[in-house]
This record gives C-alpha cells, structure tokens and sequence, in this order.
C-alpha cells in the first residue's frame, strides 16, 4: 500500500492529514445534559437501514459506550480499531510505525467504506477518522453521529491510567497532556461539525447511554 497519496473510489486522489479546512457547521447540534433516562428496547426501526457513529479523541469512551447502546437496542456493535488491527495484521502502532499515518489513514477509510455498505451497527470510531473529509461525508450518510466530547483533565486522567499503548500510538513527541491539547485544538471543529448530536463524555457510561437512545427516540 502507497503511504500517501491514496486513490478513493470515486477516483480522486486526497492527503492524510490536518490541512484539510474545517467542514461549514451543519446545524443544530444538540447538546445533551446527560441525565437518567431509563431505555431498554430491542432494536429501534430507525437501525433498518441506518447505523449509529460514536466518534472523539483517544479515551473519550467511544467502545465502552458503544459496546452498552448496542447491547440495549439489540444491534450489531463495530469497534472499529479492533477491524483494523485485523486488517493490518498488527497493532496500529506497529503498522504505523512500519508504513506511516498516512497508510494507516487510507486503511481506515477503506474500513469505513466497508461498516458504511451495512446497516443496523452502533460503531466506535478511531479518534482520527474525522480527518478525512470523505470519512465525514460517509459518516453523515450513513447513520447518526454522536460526539463524545470531554476536557483535557479527564482524557489525561483515563489515558495515564490506561494507556493502551499499542492501540493509541502518541500523535507526537509531545507530553500527554499538550498531546491531548493539541489534539482538541485541531480535531475539535471537525468532531463538532461532522456530529448531530454532542454527548458529555465525562458523564457515567449509562447516562452516556441513556442520553443517546432518548437523542434516538
């Protein structure tokens, strides 16, 4: 596989990376207090035919999340980090380190091709799948798009405690916690535009839940 450029399907041809300008805001985005709501029903219509997309930064809680909401609405649950591993025959931090972020980026976006041609799936997201402007469109097309939006303390504070490091490889030679910064700084307004719905990440993960099955009510 190239490390970059890459070929997309409709047969153009695009970068990894951060230079891509933010995408123009889709209103409204709604941002929920997360507060009790109890929900436990089988697979809601709205599954038929399309899926449920959690995306934001490394330790936001988008597998744990996801892993409770598809057990509660009997749907299908995707961790999608887990597929690329199995794709790439390694750990993403060793793929990285082998062939570059930009290889791992055309990787990704195939992956997502593949989750996208499905319908009925809750999926966790890689922190950095918004980066690609075609990643965001097939988001938005293809299901709800929940972020999970949390503060640099709290992310600093689950990273430190569980690093996960062949699964979360450092961005940069920067400490964790300007990492985190930097990150937030940068991937932020596309995690905000890309989202329908923002979700308080620093909330309990069944709150967390209860807040996206009444956003899907």
């Amino acid at each position: 596989m190239p490390a970059s450029p890459y070929s997309l399907p409709c047969g153009k041809t695009t970068r990894a990376g951060l230079q891509n300008p933010p995408p123009p805001f889709r209103p409204p985005i709604r941002v929920f207090l997360v507060r009790a709501y109890f929900a436990n029903s089988p697979c809601m219509p709205f599954l038929e035919n399309r899926n449920i997309f959690f995306i934001g930064p490394r330790a936001c809680g988008k597998t744990s999340l996801g892993g409770i909401v598809a057990e509660r609405l009997g749907a299908v649950f995707v961790d999608m980090d887990a597929l690329l591993v199995d794709r790439a025959g390694r750990s993403i931090a060793l793929f990285v380190e082998k062939y570059g972020w930009d290889a791992f980026r055309g990787l990704e976006h195939e992956v997502l091709i593949e989750i996208c041609a499905k319908s009925g799936q809750v999926v966790a997201t890689g922190g950095g799948v918004v980066l690609l402007p075609e990643n965001r469109d097939l988001l938005q097309k293809s299901g709800s798009v929940f972020y999970l939006k949390a503060g640099v303390p709290a992310l600093l504070s689950r990273l430190m405690a569980d690093p996960l490091e062949d699964q979360r490889p450092a961005l940069t030679d920067k400490s964790l916690e300007a990492e985190i910064s930097e990150v937030l700084r940068e991937r932020g307004p596309l995690y905000q535009g890309c989202a329908d719905v923002v979700i308080d990440a620093q909330a309990g993960l069944e709150d967390m839940a209860d807040a996206v099955i009444k956003a899907l009510a």
